[in-house]
């Protein structure tokens, strides 16, 4: 992941967008992607979905987190494991397999 995030700041810098990669505009940034993203679904079986289209939008996604990440000097990798181990807490097995229930309703 550090390479990853490495070759976006070099990528960026580059150009000198940092200017514009503020917190704000980072997370509206992935909003618009993730909107970028969903459209590729739209009105369509998920099967018939451009999977390279997913993959560079999914990737335009994952870029602009990485960046509003570094903005907080969050670690990727622990704040997701993080979540994750919230999330079990929440969701325990013998309560949520096969459910797509949220939290409070199991």
């Amino acid at each position: 992941m550090e390479e990853i995030i490495q070759t976006l700041l070099k990528f960026r810098n580059e150009r000198d967008w940092e200017q514009f990669h503020n917190p704000k505009d980072l997370a509206l940034a992935i909003n618009v992607e993730a909107g970028e993203l969903l459209e590729l679904f739209l009105w369509k079986n998920p099967e018939d979905a451009n999977k390279d289209k997913i993959k560079e939008e999914l990737a335009d996604v994952f870029a602009f987190a990485f960046l509003l990440a570094e903005k907080y000097n969050f670690d990727v990798k622990e704040i997701v494991l993080e979540k994750i181990r919230k999330n079990a807490e929440k969701y325990p097995v013998e309560k949520a397999k096969g459910t797509a229930k949220k939290y409070n309703e199991l």
